[in-house]
């Protein structure tokens, strides 16, 4: 009988250890090798887009004038509108924050009484007295700047019906320890593309821009898989 009732326990035990080691493995493994479960996204799509085939074959008219060879009105110049048009991203982000905080608390009590100096009632004094008391101070303080400027190429990915467009694209710079990597991702509105077919990145709604990097210099700024494995396992 107490075989039979220690082999559910022995395997639960086994589960959790298994299960345990699996997400300490997980911990340390990079954010790339990760599987896809959890928070973990998969990774956003920066490719260029493109141009739309055309619904009808183009006839050969014999004319000069052909509307399918790049035509753009005079009145709307080479600006971006259709799916595959490029137009350049002018990266002008700055960002600011700063937060403080503090508390503290301190308070303080006593009790004494005084006991018949003769009689059988007496005591020593001092061992009718009690006090006790408690103080708190913390403080915290954060502050972030963050600036990104530059240009970016990008290309018209979709048109909505309301003259808005989705627009994504990436540059790859191969420097001699490495690679950087500028993408970007967000929706524009037509008006405020400027003659130069330029839109500044503060005029892009729902705007995803990152700034990464890989190579020596980029593996020299993180932590080595051991020193994260131990944060992850440390109680502290």
């Amino acid at each position: 009988m107490s075989t039979r009732t220690s082999d559910p326990a022995r395997a639960r035990a086994t589960t959790a250890r298994a299960l345990a080691l699996a997400a300490v493995v997980l911990a340390a493994m990079p954010a790339s090798a990760r599987p896809l479960f959890g928070r973990k996204l998969p990774p956003e799509d920066y490719a260029a887009s493109r141009p739309a085939p055309p619904m009808v074959p183009v006839v050969a008219t014999g004319a000069i004038f052909q509307a399918d060879q790049g035509y753009a009105a005079l009145y709307e110049g080479w600006r971006a509108k259709k799916v595959g048009d490029p137009l350049t991203i002018v990266l002008v982000e700055r960002t600011s924050a700063s937060k403080s905080a503090g508390s503290k608390l301190d308070s303080t009590g006593g009790f004494s009484i005084t006991p018949p100096s003769a009689g059988p009632l007496s005591f020593d004094p001092n061992m009718a007295k009690l006090s006790g008391g408690r103080n708190f101070n913390g403080g915290g303080s954060a502050d972030q700047t963050n600036a990104l400027s530059g240009e970016l190429s990008v290309t018209v990915a979709e048109v909505y019906p309301n003259g808005t467009m989705l627009v994504q694209g990436q540059k790859r710079v191969t420097l001699n320890r490495g690679d950087e990597f500028v993408a970007i991702k967000g929706v524009v509105r037509s008006a405020d593309v400027d003659i130069n077919n330029r839109v500044p990145s503060t005029r892009v709604a729902d705007a995803r821009i990152s700034y990464t990097g890989k190579g020596d210099v980029a593996r020299a700024s993180r932590q080595g898989w051991l020193s994260r494995f131990f944060q992850v396992v440390s109680p502290f």
